[in-house]
C-alpha cells in the first residue's frame, strides 16, 4: 500500500524456502486460516506488515497480524554456515554471540548439577556460579558455527547461503527450524543474524519503499498505527 517492492528469489540459497513462499503466494498450498480452519488462496494478499523498525527491518506474513500467526506448519532452516564464514568467526568477536553463550553455559551448568527448580539453584548457587564462569570461558575461542549448533541450529552443506545484509529477504522464526510464512526485509546490514535466519531473496527495486514503511507511526509493539498492507504478491518467472 506504500508502493512496489520487487524481489529476486534465491533458489540457489534456499530452494525449499523459496518453493514454500511461491506456493503460498500463488494459493497452491493449503494453510490454517486465522479462524483455525483450512484454507487455500493467495496467502499473502492483504496481510499487513505487523512489525516495522527503523534502521532494522519490516516484518510480515502473519495471517493473524499480531506476530503469533503462521500457516499451521513449520519447516527446517536452509543455511550453510561455512558459506557464510561462520566456521571461521570467533565467538569472542561478537557481542551478540556472547549473550547467547550465557544461555548455553547456563543450560550446561543446570544439566551437570541437575538443577530443575529455583530451590535446586538456591542450594547450589556458589557451585553453579563458579561453573558458569568456567563454561562461558570455554566458548571464547570457538566458532559461531559451533555456538549456534549448540543452540540447536542444524546446517545444510552445499547451499550457496546469502548474508542478512541491507535489502535481503529472510525468514522470521521463533528458533531453529520453526519457519512458516513470516519473513522480514532488512533495511540495514543485519549480519549478526547470519546463521540463524534463512536468506531466500533480495530486493532489486523498491528498497526505498521498505525504508519508508519503517518511518510510519508505530505503537509500543512496533506495529504501524495505520495498517501497511501487501495489497498483492505476484510471482514472475524468468
Amino acid at each position: 500500500s506504500k508502493g512496489n517492492i520487487t524481489i529476486e528469489l534465491y533458489r540457489h540459497a534456499a530452494p525449499n524456502t523459496v518453493g514454500n513462499f511461491i506456493s503460498l503466494a500463488r494459493g497452491e498450498k493449503e494453510f490454517t486460516d486465522a479462524d483455525g480452519k483450512p484454507a487455500k488462496r493467495p496467502y499473502y494478499d492483504g496481510l499487513i506488515f505487523h512489525r516495522v523498525i527503523p534502521n532494522f527491518m519490516i516484518q510480515g506474513g502473519d495471517i493473524k497480524g499480531n506476530g503469533t500467526g503462521g500457516p499451521g506448519y513449520q519447516f527446517a532452516d536452509e543455511i550453510n554456515a561455512k558459506a557464510l564464514g561462520l566456521d571461521k568467526m570467533k565467538v569472542a568477536t561478537s557481542p551478540m554471540a556472547m549473550q547467547e553463550v550465557q544461555q548455553v553455559a547456563r543450560n550446561e551448568v543446570f544439566k551437570k548439577l541437575n538443577i530443575k527448580s529455583q530451590a535446586d539453584l538456591n542450594a547450589k548457587m556458589k557451585e553453579a556460579e563458579a561453573m558458569f564462569a568456567a563454561e562461558q570461558a570455554k566458548w571464547k575461542d570457538k566458532s559461531l558455527e559451533e555456538l549456534y549448533t549448540a543452540r540447536g541450529v542444524t546446517y545444510t552443506p552445499n547451499l550457496e547461503s546469502e548474508s542478512n545484509t541491507k535489502g535481503s529477504l529472510s525468514m522470521a522464526n521463533a528458533g531453529p527450524n520453526t519457519n512458516g510464512s513470516q519473513f522480514f526485509i532488512s533495511v540495514a546490514d543485519n549480519t549478526y543474524l547470519d546463521g540463524k535466519h534463512t536468506v531466500f531473496g533480495r530486493v532489486i527495486a523498491g528498497l526505498d519503499v521498505a525504508e519508508q514503511i519503517t518511518q510510519v507511526d508505530r505503537d509500543q509493539q512496533d506495529r504501524p498505527k495505520t495498517p501497511v498492507k501487501m495489497t498483492k504478491v505476484t510471482i514472475l518467472e524468468n
